[in-house]
């Protein structure tokens, strides 16, 4: 039985798993202070707040904010060029005013840093215990001592700890979350609840966004917003675009479709609790667009002119093209993907993209439809025109029986769901070789062949199989798909 010397102490296992969301929860109350957050478990954050510290009246004045809000679970701050030096400090070091030091102070570095136990580079237990008793207690301890012997002894890991904290060496963090492209955001004294008021600040940042956009001759692709509450509870919701697109009113229409359907859902519904304190939308994903020419008329131009940091370039190709009141080409299939995609989801509304193999079974897939469909071909051939291929595919190729004059020439007739179709027309063959990184069962090549019967109908029939022993069993006959 365990014993206790405190009677007031209580005890309880602490669940690694539940210690994770925490601190995941964590980090995203504290994207507040800047969007460069990393967990470093089991009990810590990393935030870079290089460029984000002014924001907030610099570097000691966001550390005490940070460190007052997270008073009641103990947390203690620290700010150092590094985070290995943050970490040790925010650990070892006892005043608050002691944990927080200037950027670029070398020196101060170093004083605050010796004093602290070689426990503070995060060495091994063994490691530690083994300086100790060398009497090698203190970082300043191992830093003034020549290094030969002392990596000799207990390897080259204490320097290289030493070095990335005093800042000699780069430690990059992995941020849990992507770092946009651009960021814009508005903070309120006093939380905002009303759906309407938030809208209209969605409009007001997607504006500011465009015209940031604009100076770079670039439109969004993914947007996010983030919402922080003031209870420190965040909400972010995620849309995607099927073009670029530097549109405010389109931007809002894509994020109201989205707040619509969760609010429908009991699950997921935006609930501002006491109001949202921080409104921020992130451009997570930005493409080259060029400014759109809206017409060759003088009385046109100040309109033009004053619409150019929101209007967005028409994609016109696969996506389709519409006309607008004005009768000007605009995307309005692209606009309707968008909207559907941000209503009911990515995965629920699907197009055609083409896939790198030559296998018409693989050639293409079914992905969101704002992903663009142009996929770079490895092989650098271009795909084969649309009149050579069927308009219906089936989605497994049925096996048929069909005579030929010769072994590899095409087919006289030809038995198919109990029907035997006579040819009077063919073109081919196609050869399409095997993929030979697949499975033995898929290495036969393949002779395809446009046929015609004598009522008109006209099919696409393969050959599987070669007469020279690249089979085990005589080449087989399919059909694999239907032309208009």
């Amino acid at each position: 039985m365990p014993r206790y010397l405190c009677v007031r102490l209580s005890a309880f296992p602490v669940g690694l798993p539940d210690s994770a969301e925490k601190l995941a929860l964590l980090a995203e109350a504290c994207r507040r202070y800047t969007p460069l957050v990393a967990c470093d478990p089991p009990d810590g954050l990393v935030l870079d707040i290089a460029g984000a510290a002014h924001l907030f009246g610099g570097e000691a004045a966001l550390a005490q904010l940070i460190e007052g809000r997270f008073a009641r679970l103990g947390a203690r701050v620290a700010v150092a060029d590094s985070p290995e030096a943050a970490w040790a400090l925010a650990h070892f070091a006892p005043a608050s005013a002691a944990r927080n030091l200037p950027s670029g102070d070398a020196k101060a570095l170093a004083r605050a840093m010796h004093p602290l136990p070689t426990a503070a580079l995060r060495l091994s237990d063994d490691v530690a215990l083994a300086l100790s008793q060398t009497g090698l207690k203190t970082i300043g301890d191992v830093a003034t001592r020549p290094r030969a012997p002392i990596a000799a002894r207990f390897g080259a890991q204490v320097f290289a700890r030493l070095d990335a904290m005093m800042g000699h060496a780069k430690s990059p963090i992995s941020p849990r979350f992507e770092a946009p492209a651009y960021v814009v955001e508005r903070r309120y004294a006093e939380g905002v609840r009303a759906r309407p008021h938030i809208e209209d600040i969605l409009l007001a940042l997607a504006q500011e966004a465009c015209g940031l956009l604009a100076r770079h001759d670039e439109g969004a692709r993914r947007l996010a917003v983030v919402l922080f509450r003031v209870d420190g509870l965040t909400r972010r919701v995620d849309v995607a675009t099927s073009r670029p697109l530097r549109d405010a009113p389109s931007m809002l229409r894509l994020f109201r479709g989205k707040l619509d359907a969760l609010e429908e859902s009991a699950r997921e519904a935006l609930d501002p609790g006491y109001g949202f304190d921080l409104i921020r939308l992130a451009v997570m994903q930005a493409e080259p667009l060029a400014a759109r020419q809206e017409g060759l008329r003088l009385e046109a131009a100040p309109q033009a002119a004053s619409q150019a940091a929101s209007q967005a370039a028409p994609a016109i190709g696969p996506a389709g093209m519409g006309f607008g009141r004005d009768g000007r080409p605009q995307d309005a299939l692209a606009d309707f993907i968008d909207r559907m995609s941000a209503r009911f989801g990515a995965q629920r509304v699907l197009r055609l993209a083409p896939q790198d193999s030559h296998m018409p079974e693989r050639a293409m897939i079914a992905a969101p439809a704002t992903i663009p469909p142009e996929r770079a071909r490895e092989s650098g051939e271009p795909a084969p025109a649309a009149d050579e291929r069927p308009l219906r595919l089936f989605e497994r190729p049925e096996p048929i029986d069909a005579i030929a004059q010769a072994p590899d020439g095409p087919p006289l007739k030809f038995r198919w769901r109990r029907m035997v179709h006579d040819v009077v027309a063919y073109e081919g063959p196609e050869r399409i070789a095997p993929e030979w990184w697949r499975d033995a069962q898929d290495r036969l090549t393949r002779d395809y062949f446009r046929v015609e019967d004598v009522h008109g109908r006209r099919f696409w029939l393969y050959r599987e199989g070669l007469y020279d022993g690249e089979a085990a069993q005589r080449p087989r006959w399919f059909v694999q798909g239907l032309f208009a």
